[in-house]
């Protein structure tokens, strides 16, 4: 199976879960790469965003504050930067000075530059400085098509926010 697939295989898993929810730009709708592994997810399972990432993750994590598990879905790294806010100070935060535990998913992707480079504006992984900045929020690399469904199941029965990194270069390689 290639990587991309085992994405897709992954997000239908997450939807069998009655609590869980797609969110974010792209994702009902064509517009990245990414918005393809939502094809045949029941659309009611899926929030449509405008480009608005801070209150995208503002928005899941009061979602998941009120029982569900956004899925919350940033089609690269430079976009999660702009909901940076949210993310840190908020809902990496909430488990150490409150009783609240959200549970987010954000699943995001390190651009590669090919065949199209997305140039200096989207080019960014910003991994390792997010994680160094969190406590709570765990961290997965998805470099291997191995790593993908281990992840995101642990990612979904473990009870706290995570922080899926998925690899452009890789979607259309065989056994990543």
């Amino acid at each position: 199976m290639n990587y991309f697939a085992e994405l897709t295989r992954a997000m239908h898993m997450l939807s069998d879960d009655p609590r869980t929810v797609f969110i974010g730009n792209a994702v009902a709708y064509y517009g990245t790469r990414v918005s393809d592994s939502f094809n045949d997810i029941p659309r009611d399972k899926i929030i449509e965003m405008p480009v608005a990432e801070d209150m995208q993750m503002g928005m899941s994590i009061g979602m998941s504050l009120g029982g569900r598990i956004p899925i919350s879905v940033y089609p690269r790294w430079n976009f999660l930067l702009l909901a940076t806010n949210q993310l840190v100070n908020h809902l990496d935060r909430l488990p150490i000075y409150s009783d609240y535990q959200p549970h987010v998913i954000i699943r995001v992707a390190a651009p590669s530059k090919y065949p199209l480079d997305p140039q200096a504006q989207h080019d960014g992984d910003f991994t390792d400085q997010i994680e160094a900045m969190c406590k709570t929020v765990k961290f997965y690399r998805l470099h291997q098509t191995s790593d993908i469904m281990p992840a995101y199941n642990d990612a979904l029965h473990n009870n706290r926010s995570a922080v899926l990194v998925e690899y452009v270069e890789n979607y259309s390689l065989e056994d990543a």
